[in-house]
């Protein structure tokens, strides 16, 4: 077997390349470059501690290691991807598109696809099985647990599947992939929790062990993120207004810098606050007193663009299709009925209320039992 590691830095990735040398592969190494380089906008990703990293794993288990500069391809893809978001009062997600067009698609296409598979960090699974007349997921035992797709008996399909560990599962992050990209992909530590893959990276030594899980945006360095959506959009003041009275609060610097069921960052004094919608052409952000506000609520949103991964194995044309879901990273999945209409675009009618329904988010849609994840779709203005 002949595979690729992409290898972060991180504890989560280093674990499992060390879980592959402990089962007899010799995986090469890549790290992927992604920071802007340009000290003069203060784009700097610090990455030597990364490399050091990478440099040290490599030595341990006698492994050929190299770097791939994908910055251009980055920038081009994600961070416009970002930007144009932002600019139209969307809540973009980088890290979606980041998994989709960089880590498993431009690294494909440049370097993966010599390799049979290529493995992460990530807290998922690649699963075989089908999904029954309830939709809920049957699982099903090869001999070969990289059996080809091509290869398996009919009905039978790979799943991208959840994880032990509620709180780290990255699914949601992986619910843009492709078919073929989760066909093609390894998750090591997928069957673990944190705790478990902290404890074997302590016993083994390895130079992660103790190093604090990444946190934000890798390509922004030190620079905060609204410093750096002002850099391409500027600020433009506009008034912050309380939902129910119609009163103004305050003033903002520009309704990009704002999302829905944002508490911090407001600025107004006998809160707490939350942003609950806002206007674009006005440039107007409403807000609402109290936590977890009733008008911030809803039990639907709509999806404009539903991605299914595994191709030909949902009926996205069920009328009323049972499934589990989730709008944010979080470690609770929620039910919903989902129904596709007349143009295309999805319907999910949920449970109970939530919060924090925000246009441009993605919302992650699982079976029934919650082991698998079926895909993701923007959600939109409706």
């Amino acid at each position: 077997m002949n595979i690729a590691a992409l290898l972060s830095g991180g504890v989560d990735s280093s674990v499992a390349v060390h879980l592959l040398c402990e089962q007899g592969y010799k995986p090469d190494l890549w790290y992927i470059k992604i920071g802007m380089d340009d000290a003069d906008q203060g784009y700097s990703c610090p990455q030597e501690e990364d490399l050091e990293i990478v440099q040290a794993m490599a030595h341990k288990y006698g492994l050929h290691y190299e770097v791939l500069d994908l910055q251009k391809e980055y920038w081009d893809e994600v961070v416009t991807y970002t930007i144009d978001k932002v600019k139209r009062g969307f809540t973009p997600n980088p890290d979606v598109m980041c998994n989709r067009l960089i880590k498993f698609g431009a690294f494909h296409k440049k370097i993966g696809y010599q390799y049979d598979k290529t493995a992460t960090g990530h807290y998922a699974a690649t699963r075989i099985g089908y999904l029954d007349e309830q939709g809920y997921f049957v699982p099903v035992e090869h001999e070969d647990p990289f059996v080809k797709v091509e290869d398996l008996p009919q009905g039978e399909s790979m799943w991208l599947g959840t994880t032990p560990d509620p709180v780290k599962d990255q699914t949601d992050f992986l619910a843009q992939l492709e078919d073929l990209q989760v066909q093609h992909s390894l998750f090591p530590i997928g069957h673990m929790e944190k705790e478990e893959v902290r404890h074997i990276a302590e016993s083994a030594k390895l130079p992660s062990a103790h190093r604090k899980d990444s946190q934000g945006i890798c390509f922004l360095g030190k620079i905060n993120y609204n410093e750096f959506i002002e850099r391409f959009l500027g600020a433009k003041e506009g008034p912050i207004i309380e939902l129910e009275t119609g009163k103004i609060l305050g003033k903002h610097r520009g309704f990009w810098f704002h999302t829905i069921g944002q508490r911090k960052g407001l600025y107004l004094s006998g809160g707490p606050w939350f942003v609950i919608k806002k206007d674009i052409e006005q440039n107007i952000v409403y807000v609402s007193r109290g936590y977890d506000p009733e008008a911030q609520k809803q039990d639907w949103l709509v999806m404009r663009e539903m991605h299914w991964i595994t191709l030909n194995a949902v009926n996205p044309a069920t009328s009323n299709l049972p499934v589990k879901f989730k709008i944010r990273h979080v470690a609770e999945l929620n039910n919903g009925t989902l129904f596709q209409r007349a143009d295309g675009s999805y319907f999910l009618q949920m449970e109970k209320k939530t919060n924090g329904v925000a246009p441009g988010q993605f919302c992650c849609v699982y079976t029934p039992d919650g082991k698998i994840c079926l895909g993701s779709g923007e959600i939109a203005l409706e």
